[in-house]
């Protein structure tokens, strides 16, 4: 190989509903140019089960995709055979609107216990701390407890993930079916999910949008909403994250 890296290849999947995935496309994008050996396959959905199967890592930032069977199979398929994915923000929901409110229906089984939860609620968007609880993971070492404003994420978990970054929260989510939340538990912001030899990273912040990315709600979203892309630590772990799904384990944890 003469010293040079061997080339891998990404997957990345980003598209849905109600965010900005334009500006997201383009700066996982340019964080996945730092590494010239990573070559990568854009997607709006995950039916392209050409580029996964040919890929060594999948990062995914959707919200209200949902796979096919035969996507989510091989999706589970994908990171049980030993390798990674990294899945962004509300790439775990699968919603319904309607008069009564904002519904998450339990569907596509088999991708949320391939990533672990599937998201039911959010209060109004605000800011919240994060702890981190286990420092001494490199996907969080170094990273002290932070304020962000974005979607606190109420989420139904399978198995036992092993959650590197929580929040805790208690209260109402308005406008979700499910508004009540009166337990005060820690809600996990980071995890890994272990599948078979591989694992899923869920990262739960990362909300954007724009003034024309909500027409369900209204043709121009009155404020820009940049949620954690304006938080330094989000950033760090995004980086970290990219670093860990590709495998690029050099030590040099920026």
């Amino acid at each position: 190989m003469n010293g040079h890296p061997a080339r891998l290849n990404g997957h990345l999947v980003i598209g849905g509903a109600s965010h900005d995935f334009d500006f997201v496309r383009l700066e996982l994008l340019k964080l996945l140019a730092a590494y010239p050996h990573v070559r990568v396959t854009v997607a709006t959905s995950f039916e392209d089960l050409d580029s996964l199967s040919a890929a060594d890592f999948v990062i995914a930032y959707t919200c209200n995709v949902e796979p096919s069977q035969a996507a989510q199979d091989a999706l589970h398929q994908f990171v049980a055979d030993g390798k990674r994915w990294f899945a962004l923000h509300g790439t775990n929901s699968v919603l319904e609107w309607s008069e009564a409110g904002v519904e998450a229906p339990p569907r596509a089984r088999t991708f949320m216990e391939t990533l672990g939860s599937q998201f039911i609620a959010h209060p109004a968007m605000g800011p919240f701390e994060v702890e981190v609880t286990d420092s001494s993971h490199p996907l969080v070492k170094g990273i002290k407890p932070f304020e962000t404003t974005d979607e606190l994420y109420l989420s139904d978990f399978f198995g036992e993930p092993e959650v590197l970054l929580a929040t805790r929260f208690s209260g109402e989510a308005p406008g979700f079916i499910r508004d009540q939340w009166p337990d005060d538990a820690a809600r996990p912001v980071l995890y890994i999910n272990r599948v078979g030899d591989g694992e899923v990273l869920y990262f739960t912040l990362g909300h954007k949008r724009g003034h024309w990315d909500a027409p369900h709600r209204t043709p121009y979203y009155p404020e820009v909403e940049d949620g954690s892309w304006a938080t330094p630590e989000f950033h760090r772990i995004l980086q970290r994250g990219i670093r860990w799904a590709a495998r690029l384990d050099d030590g040099d944890q920026q």
